[in-house]
């Protein structure tokens, strides 16, 4: 049997922060900026304060059997909660997507390769 990627986004809104943690988010703002998110198994965090109080965390995980990307979410959604929580950010409307990679449609590059081989 083989391994399934899943990547999951669990996406939020900053609620309710104190002027000492907005502050601490914008210092660390450059490390959470979009243009170096990536899918990883710790999940990474991605914001911009100066346009909206969004938030998202990207995660990659696996599994075996299709039914897995809902453990994987779940997973995926504790750690982002657990994140939040350990440093005392508010947060709502918390929401997450999930992707099984193994049924993403091929892109033109794949499908040739695929036709080839």
């Amino acid at each position: 049997m083989s391994t399934r990627t899943f990547r999951i986004t669990v996406r939020g809104v900053f609620d309710g922060l104190t002027p000492e943690q907005h502050a601490e988010l914008r210092s660390r703002a450059a490390e959470h900026d979009i243009l170096f998110a990536a899918f990883t198994p710790e999940g990474h965090l991605s914001y911009d304060l100066n346009a909206r109080a969004v938030f998202t965390f990207r995660y990659q995980d696996g599994g075996e059997a299709e039914e897995d990307i809902l453990d994987a979410t779940e997973r995926a959604e504790r750690s982002a909660r657990t994140w939040l929580d350990e440093r005392g950010y508010g947060y709502k409307n918390l929401r997450s997507q999930a992707e099984d990679l193994s049924q993403a449609p091929l892109g033109k590059r794949q499908r040739r390769a695929a036709r080839e081989a």
